[in-house]
């Protein structure tokens, strides 16, 4: 096996391993509710602190890998996230299961956090793009595939039986990673830290940065509301859904990975602004076409969301790498998927919160608030003038000629990864 091809079998195994672990408590919520008693924002916590701690620890973790290098982060990562995965159906009360979903949201950041930057000096730039395609592609599978492992299996064997299957799946993939790994690139040092610090207040400074991790917190916490009480939608009055049959619903995430490739597309057609302001009010749309009492309208409503929130965020997240100076392009990423997970943790908490207390119709009305303010953000933050339609923006890289960013069709160095 070739080292490229070496490369790509083992970020696409820890990718598989990490998401699915990540969210597979995500189909068993209205069970976990059951169990302790909970209401829908406290059984979302299952879900929450993970995400929230990954938001927490990533920039920590990658600053920590300049030390200490990317692969052993990587492989404390799928390892230790499996061992907590596989711990996770053992915990007598609740608030254990939360604490562990913290410590396994922790390990869990170290290959978003560190699996880009690795990809590229261990494979430099003309053999980069088909690894990160690779990794892309398996963290979008680790995250349906969890989830649908967990609700296809909780029926027979109970929730604690399904996350035991998806830890058992993420230690295959574990292994596969853990054997096909090549070494990376060697410890940066205390010198490069303090570059890493210098560039993280630049990421901070731009408003067209700013902007985008503004969407990047408020429609990913829209989309994981919504995805937090489909299940108790689905499964209760009046659709009454068995949990393997509504665990279904998150088929739809298919259509995320057709329209963030296709989202490249649609910049060089109406430029940056207009796309991503028009993926979200989509993703509006979408949800409010989950208000009727009909399957096959929340079914259609589910597909529409999930395909105009992806688009909206390889959009986001595409102009933010575009964006970013040159000597600020990690610590850039590393502030989009922070934000990210950040509101994948509050939004998706608040989101069951406000579900179990108004219901769905609130959820929805609150879903489109956080969205109309992302669509603020957007407007707010690249105020000014603007590239002709279809052309990217310029971007300096420190000198007097500026150079023209790739589109968001093409993954990103320094993009996150979760789906």
């Amino acid at each position: 096996m070739t080292t490229t091809r070496r490369v790509k079998t083992a970020v696409a195994a820890a990718g598989i391993s990490s998401f699915a672990l990540l969210y597979a408590p995500q189909p068993v919520l209205p069970q976990l509710a059951a169990q302790y008693h909970l209401d829908p924002g406290g059984a979302a916590l299952a879900v929450s602190v993970a995400t929230g701690a990954l938001a927490i620890a990533v920039l920590p973790i990658a600053a920590l890998s300049e030390v200490v290098g990317r692969r052993p982060v990587i492989l404390t990562s799928v390892v230790a996230s499996v061992v907590f995965g596989l711990l996770l159906p053992l915990m007598p009360t609740y608030p254990a299961l939360l604490v562990l979903r913290a410590l396994q949201g922790i390990a869990i950041a170290g290959f978003p956090g560190v699996a880009a930057a690795y990809l590229a000096e261990r494979l430099g730039r003309a053999g980069v793009a088909a690894a990160v395609g690779a990794m892309i592609a398996g963290n979008t599978v680790g995250g349906m595939l969890g989830r649908l492992a967990s609700g296809f299996t909780a029926g027979p064997l109970g929730w604690r039986g399904a996350l035991l299957v998806v830890a058992g799946v993420g230690a295959v993939c574990s292994a596969i990673t853990v054997v096909t790994l090549p070494p990376g690139a060697g410890r940066r040092g205390d010198a490069h830290l303090r570059a890493v610090a210098r560039g993280l207040v630049t990421a901070l400074r731009r408003p067209v940065l700013l902007a985008q991790y503004a969407v990047a917190l408020l429609a990913m916490g829209s989309f994981v509301a919504l995805y937090n009480a489909a299940g108790f939608r689905l499964t209760g009055d009046p659709l009454h859904l068995s949990p393997a049959i509504a665990s279904l619903v998150f088929l739809a995430y298919a259509t995320g990975s057709v329209s963030s490739a296709a989202a490249g597309r649609l910049v060089a057609r109406v430029g940056r602004r207009r796309a991503l302001i028009g993926a979200l009010l989509l993703t509006a749309a979408g949800a409010a076409l989950t208000l009727p009492d009909s399957l096959p309208l929340v079914i259609a409503g589910f597909l529409v969301l999930t395909c105009a929130f992806f688009a909206a965020h390889a959009v986001a997240n595409g102009w933010a790498a575009a964006d970013a100076p040159e000597d600020a392009r990690g610590q850039v990423g590393g502030m989009y998927t922070a934000t990210y997970y950040l509101g994948s943790s509050v939004g998706g908490a608040a989101g069951a919160y406000v579900y179990g207390h108004a219901g769905w119709p609130w959820l929805v009305a609150v879903v489109a608030g956080w969205l109309l303010l992302a669509v603020a953000a957007v407007v707010a933050g690249t105020a000014g003038p603007h590239p002709p339609r279809g052309a990217a923006p310029l971007q300096s890289t420190g000198g007097h000629r500026p150079t023209r960013p790739r589109t968001a069709s093409c993954p990103q160095l320094d993009e996150p990864v979760g789906r």
